[in-house]
């Protein structure tokens, strides 16, 4: 049974605790995370969530992403989710989120990383993740229009790919 530590809306710890999959209730707060692993030439890797998926079924999706467990950092968290769906170790001691996006019941924090990893390597979680690929800004953007990418907003989308060109920065030079 995994659970999850509640925040407020300030994100300090409430010391509390919730069962993953049951309800939040405002203004209660959890904290998830996602990866975007970028390939030097900028393509990110973008996994495909199995069809037995409770959300978003068949959907695609950002390289690694979920829930930050009880007791867990964002950036464990974001380390356990991409050895768990990929298979693959990566360290995050030096990263801190790149933007954290505010929704109804939480906080999403974003990582990006720089990886050239060889996907025929990977060891997909099953139960997870379909398949994996590596895509361009424009080729995610016509998925999302076609239905077959989780409903992000375009616009944030392209920032993920900004901030990575930008060195993860809002300023430009």
């Amino acid at each position: 049974m995994e659970r999850m530590d509640i925040y407020d809306e300030d994100r300090r710890f409430t010391g509390r605790t919730l069962v993953r999959g049951d309800r939040i209730v405002h203004p209660d707060c959890l904290t998830v995370v996602h990866v975007c692993i970028f390939r030097p030439d900028g393509k990110l890797l973008i996994q495909r969530r199995q069809w037995c998926k409770k959300a978003w079924p068949n959907a695609w999706d950002l390289s690694a992403g979920g829930g930050v467990q009880a007791g867990e950092t964002s950036r464990r968290a974001a380390e356990r989710e991409v050895r768990e769906e990929l298979g693959c170790t990566v360290d995050l001691s030096v990263h801190r989120p790149v933007l954290t996006a505010n929704f109804e019941n939480g906080f999403d924090d974003y990582y990006l990383l720089e990886l050239d990893v060889d996907i025929s390597q990977l060891r997909l979680q099953k139960e997870e993740v379909a398949e994996v690929r590596w895509a361009e800004p424009e080729e995610i953007l016509t998925m999302l229009e076609a239905g077959e990418f989780l409903p992000y907003v375009p616009e944030f989308l392209k920032l993920l790919f900004a901030l990575r060109e930008n060195g993860q920065s809002f300023l430009t030079e």
